[in-house]
């Protein structure tokens, strides 16, 4: 689940960048299920463009917008790992909905990052076009090299994604009524899409970021079942969908005026409990999106600190993780009555960790604590690497220190791509691109999509 939580790191150069992820509030049981060592496959080169579509199919990578400062991830990254040419859209995280029910960006008590969107200035290193920020400039930070990057791949969508785990809290207040519903989508819609920016700094103005989102994806997390914070009621599923054709209705009215098309999207729960009483199955939903992002992770974390278990298996092992699977979330939404094209199946870039654990090979096995999450560079080499293909999840275990890793990796990566594909879905999603080694992990998608058959997006 996308989540904006700073983690201290090393500072690593191009495409060795850290993710976050985020906790979710899952429980499982415990059973075993071995399986064999196989060796990790390693992804091939993709063809050197910024595509609209990858053979069909979507690739949707979220982008965090402290990553450039608190993991050196720079936006220039997706062009020197070649990341750019298997991701389709990039969704920028985060914006906020913040205490005056409305889209804000200034820094003021924490609601906003001012200074990462378009006030810090970045050097010709770390430049797209190799020409640092100047002083003058109306624009700077992420949103200039966005514009940079997309005169580059004109191809790539850009969106801007609201809220996240840490940022859901006004949600609930903001979508309450008609008005603070219109009112809301009227602020993203003037921040985001016509780009009037607050002047921070001798930076911003009115019109000084137009043109460089392309959509809005709501991250809401979650109506009626709360996330980080309570603040959730009954009436969200019902404000939830209001909402949600509030967006399409202004997107819409707006591009008519502009002549574009502009994108609305939403980070959608694997577990039915939530979805099915924030409103997430309704067709009402699936009538104002033009896609959904299924989460496809967390199903085990930290929160049980004492047993390892797969955070993002394909299909179900058993009776763990409530039985849930990346396959039973995505279909979810399939049998609700979303079209199989308005779904990606979410991805992730990081890993769960415990230690203490004495039988690696295994994957339900005791543990004497948590070791958090770490990006996917950091333990693409941890130990031995096993897959279970009858489960479609991977995981390493070291047994010098007995930590133990639950992760995507190159192998469970092509054997979600392949099912995804054979499904027919839409394609799939990443938290976050800059957790992945090199585009080692993006290029395995990329790779394994452009070698199958056409996806529906075709």
């Amino acid at each position: 689940m996308p989540a904006r939580h700073p983690v201290p790191t090393r500072r690593l150069r191009r495409g060795a960048a850290i993710s976050v992820a985020a906790a979710a509030l899952l429980t499982v049981g415990i059973a075993a299920a071995p399986a064999a060592a196989v060796p990790v496959r390693t992804a091939k080169p993709s063809p050197a463009s910024g595509p609209s579509d990858i053979n069909g199919y979507r690739s949707v990578g979220y982008l965090m917008a402290d990553a450039p400062v608190t993991r050196d991830f720079q936006i220039e990254d997706l062009l020197a790992t070649g990341a750019i040419r298997d991701v389709t859209h990039l969704n920028y995280a985060f914006g906020n909905v913040t205490a005056d029910l409305g889209c804000d960006i200034l820094d003021t008590a924490g609601e906003g990052d001012a200074y990462n969107d378009f006030v810090r200035t970045v050097s010709s290193q770390d430049s797209v076009d190799g020409k640092r920020d100047t002083a003058k400039q109306a624009l700077a930070g992420n949103f200039n090299q966005l514009r940079k990057l997309e005169e580059v791949s004109p191809e790539t969508k850009v969106l801007i994604s609201l809220g996240g785990w840490t940022w859901s809290d006004h949600f609930s207040a903001a979508a309450a009524t008609p008005e603070s519903r219109a009112a809301l989508v009227s602020s993203c819609i003037d921040l985001y899409l016509k780009g009037d920016l607050p002047i921070v700094d001798g930076r911003g103005g009115p019109g000084a970021a137009a043109g460089i989102f392309d959509g809005i994806d709501i991250d809401w997390e979650w109506p009626v079942t709360g996330g980080e914070t309570a603040n959730a009621t009954p009436a969200d599923a019902e404000n939830f969908l209001a909402l949600m054709e509030e967006f399409r209705t202004q997107l819409d009215a707006y591009g008519a005026e502009t002549g574009e098309d502009y994108l609305l999207t939403a980070f959608a729960p694997a577990g039915g409990w939530n979805a099915g009483q924030g409103g997430w199955l309704d067709a009402r939903l699936f009538a104002a999106v033009d896609f959904l992002n299924v989460q496809g992770y967390d199903f085990h974390g930290g929160w049980v600190p004492t047993m390892t278990g797969h955070q993002g298996n394909l299909h179900p092992d058993g009776t763990q993780n409530w039985g849930l699977g990346l396959d039973g979330a995505v279909g979810m939404y399939l049998a609700a009555g979303a079209r199989p094209e308005q779904l990606n199946a979410g991805l992730a870039a990081y890993g769960h960790g415990w230690t203490g654990v004495t039988n690696g090979a295994e994957a339900w096995q005791p543990a004497t604590a948590s070791i958090g999450t770490k990006p996917y560079y950091e333990i693409r080499d941890v130990g031995v690497g096993y897959f279970d293909a009858e489960v479609g999840a991977s995981w390493r275990y070291d047994a010098a220190t007995g930590d133990w890793w639950s992760l995507d990796d190159p192998s469970s990566v092509t054997a979600k791509a392949e099912w995804l594909a054979a499904q027919g879905y839409g394609g799939a999603m990443w938290w976050d691109l800059s957790g992945d080694y090199r585009n080692e992990l993006g290029g395995t998608l990329g790779t394994v999509l452009r070698d199958g058959p056409s996806g529906p997006l075709d």
